[in-house]
């Protein structure tokens, strides 16, 4: 029998709308509610993250843990504590009534003093995390390997200028790539902690882009030859912890995909905070991995404005994130993705039932901006104004240029005999912002008034 660890959540979170003063209520996620024809929880495919919710303790640079956290007390038997916490993650996880969590292998299995000794610990708990799963019906949305907080991956894992280094990582990812599958996931992701450089003073940049390459080649490779049929992820982030990070930004990671002819491979994990700190919005990086087709999943967050690092904070603005579910819906949606929690509880935040407040206010958020995206969708103003504005590359000239027909001298003879005389067209910027506010607005009223 485990413990409760969350008893003053007595059952699963329940529906209570906007009018209810219960603040464990959802006011507008449904799982169950039809959007475009499919159901909200469907649609989102929220997960919740091990590392923030349960392997953090609630310390900064300038302070230690402020959380309560039992299962993290010193002095417990390392696999003891493991299950402790995985205990709690589900019981948080099944009251929550999500589907999904994700985690890094150090969230579940403690290092060990040898090789041997962490393959075990690690064996060990996704033996426990999947009786878990079968217990609670919570499933695996991706995991990932923790390549940046030991010692040994300070200048790196796959870019560390010394091979064993890079063995050890490759060991690890492989490890972890067959748990996932192992457990059903539907994503494995790689994030890159320290994959990029702090002085170009010692910094080879085409080796270690090389190194990079081969690794991600190396997964690739593993992932067909153990018949893992989940999709591999990319998560971009643009610096910190180191000055310049490889996967800068949706654009640059994609590039570099195409350039190693990895791109039929890897998919996009897209971070809200990472995208600002990129100098990006994430409707930008959002808009841009669809377009690409790069699209896999996202991790749900903010960052503060005022703050120039990844605060990771919990998703509070619909605004925000009701342009980038337009664009997901205009893409198709997501499929092995999700929305993925990648978010952390403020300090002073120390309650246990913190924890449902942040999840159940980022949660409603993201339906709430599901519903604005999807009226957007339907009302289909924004997409007819997008295509009038390009209609004219489906017209003779526009056809002729990008199917090579038509040649440098064609173009400046025409434009030379006035043939081509154009004319600027309004871009009606304003227009478009009021009619997204006007879909927000109308969202406002109809929860007011259903």
């Amino acid at each position: 029998m485990t413990q409760d660890f969350f008893s003053e959540v007595a059952a699963r979170i329940p529906f209570g709308g906007l009018e209810s003063s219960d603040p464990l209520t959802y006011k507008v996620y449904e799982p169950d509610r039809l959007v475009l024809g499919k159901r909200m929880e469907d649609h989102l495919r929220i997960s919740v993250a091990m590392w923030h919710s349960f392997a953090s303790g609630g310390s900064d640079m300038f302070g230690s843990g402020t959380f309560d956290r039992p299962w993290l007390e010193d002095g417990l038997e390392p696999l003891a504590a493991g299950r402790a916490k995985l205990d709690a993650a589900f019981e948080f996880i099944a009251k929550l009534g999500v589907p999904f969590f994700c985690f890094h292998d150090r969230d579940i299995a403690p290092e060990g003093r040898t090789a041997a000794e962490t393959k075990a610990n690690l064996e060990a708990m996704v033996d426990y995390a999947g009786e878990q799963m079968a217990r609670t019906g919570v499933r695996l949305l991706w995991g990932t390997a923790n390549l940046f907080s030991h010692p040994r991956y300070a200048a790196g894992a796959a870019t560390n200028p010394d091979p064993e280094v890079f063995a050890v990582a490759a060991s690890q990812v492989k490890l972890v790539l067959e748990a996932t599958k192992r457990l059903g996931g539907t994503n494995y992701v790689l994030w890159g902690g320290r994959e990029g450089y702090d002085s170009l003073l010692n910094t080879d940049l085409a080796r270690e882009e090389t190194q990079l390459a081969r690794f991600l080649s190396l997964v690739a490779e593993h992932k067909h030859r153990i018949g893992f049929k989940g999709t591999l992820l990319i998560e971009p982030k643009p610096h910190e912890p180191t000055k310049h990070q490889y996967d800068h930004d949706s654009a640059v990671v994609h590039g570099f995909l195409v350039r190693h002819d990895l791109a039929g491979e890897y998919r996009l994990n897209i971070e809200a905070n990472h995208a600002t700190l990129s100098g990006h919005s994430f409707h930008h990086e959002i808009a841009y991995a669809v377009a690409n087709g790069m699209l896999g999943s996202v991790d749900a967050n903010r960052g503060d404005y005022q703050n120039g690092w990844d605060t990771d904070q919990f998703p509070n603005s619909v605004d925000e994130l009701s342009l980038a579910m337009y664009e997901i819906l205009r893409g198709g949606g997501l499929t092995n993705g999700g929305f993925n929690f990648d978010a952390k509880l403020r300090r002073q935040s120390m309650a246990r039932t913190d924890l449902f407040h942040g999840h159940i206010g980022g949660i409603d958020t993201l339906a709430q901006a599901l519903l604005i995206g999807a009226a957007m969708v339907e009302n289909g103003t924004l997409e007819r104004l997008r295509e009038e504005r390009y209609a004219g590359w489906a017209d003779k000239l526009g056809t002729s240029i990008l199917s090579g027909g038509a040649t440098l001298e064609d173009l400046e003879r025409r434009v030379a005999s006035g043939e081509i005389d154009p004319k600027p067209v309004s871009g009606h910027q304003e227009l478009l912002e009021n009619l997204v506010n006007q879909h927000v607005w109308a969202a406002q009223r109809r929860a007011r008034t259903d």
